[in-house]
């Protein structure tokens, strides 16, 4: 018997006494926890996205749309980039004033040529803001999953607040499941038995997030 044959088979005995009638897992599941905690105005809900980014080390920042391509632009001359990798559906004016080589997101791009680019800048899906959490899915504007977790600096550009939610469960009523989802918490990090914190584990180890909307805010900086 082989080892395919053996976990089906316990699957099938695990299953015996369930009856067809049973309520599907979507029904049988109680799904009445909460949706959010606590009643903040939007607001109050992108000053806690803005905290707890903060508070999970990445650096954030607030600008209007008029001074986004501005905003990137001091950020990458700041890192001293000379190159970026940039997804097919970039809005172009976002690198508009950025002096900096271009590299498109191509299935081609190996790993090694990933890791010599300094930064790369992508949107997002949509963000959390009790946990702190940005998550990518792929779309034209994010580009391939790969292209955030090689290059050592990430720009990321979150539209405030159309694209901020309270919480993980609003978040995913947003997102399609088929999609290659990547939930970012901060710069990418680990921490060993001494609690010794290593950044740049398993992605960048510079997470730079734009709060842009038409209002203009204070920067708030980790």
């Amino acid at each position: 018997m082989s080892s395919r044959e053996r976990i089906l088979g316990r699957v099938q005995r695990a299953l015996a006494d369930v009856r067809e009638d049973d309520p599907a897992y979507e029904q049988a599941v109680q799904r009445d926890y909460l949706r959010e905690h606590g009643n903040r105005t939007v607001e109050q809900t992108v000053d806690l996205l803005a905290e707890n980014l903060a508070d999970y080390r990445a650096i954030v920042h607030r600008c209007t749309e008029a001074e986004l391509g501005a905003t990137i632009a001091g950020l990458l001359a700041e890192r001293g980039s000379g190159t970026v990798v940039v997804p097919p559906g970039l809005d172009p004016s976002w690198l508009a004033a950025a002096d900096v080589e271009r590299i498109a997101d191509r299935a081609e791009n190996t790993p090694h040529e990933l890791d010599r680019v300094d930064s790369v800048v992508t949107a997002c899906a949509v963000a959390a803001a009790e946990t702190g959490t940005i998550v990518l899915d792929g779309g034209p504007d994010q580009g391939r999953r790969r292209i955030t977790l090689v290059p050592d600096h990430h720009v990321c550009v979150v539209r405030v607040p159309d694209q901020v939610v309270s919480s993980v469960p609003q978040a995913l009523q947003r997102l399609d499941p088929t999609r290659p989802l990547t939930w970012i918490s901060g710069p990418s990090a680990t921490s060993d038995i001494e609690l010794d914190r290593v950044e740049g584990v398993h992605g960048p180890r510079t997470l730079e997030v734009v709060l842009v909307s038409d209002q203009p805010s204070v920067e708030v900086n980790s």
